[in-house]
């Protein structure tokens, strides 16, 4: 899967909230200044060429729609993150953000409790 630049990811992110829109649509989602009719329209024609939306066509109209979801994206991403900045481990990835994020000793508990709380629905269905 290809990574997306910082303008398509902007643009999927919508497309993840909506679910499917027109041009026009997606335009509307962006603050002020919004962004021009051709740029976006390039943008999601570059994303349906990666493989990330596809459309249906009303005559010479175009509805757009993703076809990956935000949850498999992620997954993907973070897989290659894990693997290139952690030498693929989640262990070092979680201790270097507790440790840089300076994380409360309230954080932290959460942390164990949501940890505690996977570790028992492992153990369950084990």
């Amino acid at each position: 899967m290809k990574e997306l630049t910082k303008a398509e990811e902007q643009i999927m992110q919508i497309f993840w909230k909506v679910k499917e829109g027109f041009v026009k649509e997606i335009i509307e989602h962006f603050t002020e200044p919004k962004p021009a009719y051709n740029t976006i329209s390039t943008i999601i024609r570059i994303l349906e060429n990666k493989g990330f939306i596809n459309h249906k066509s009303y005559g010479r109209t175009y509805q757009y729609f993703p076809v990956i979801s935000k949850k498999e994206y992620t997954k993907k991403f973070a897989e290659k993150f894990i693997k290139n900045y952690f030498s693929g481990s989640i262990k070092q990835m979680v201790s270097f953000f507790t440790d840089e994020e300076d994380l409360t000793i309230s954080e932290l508990e959460e942390l164990q409790a949501e940890m505690n709380r996977i570790i028992r629905n492992r153990k369950q269905n084990n």
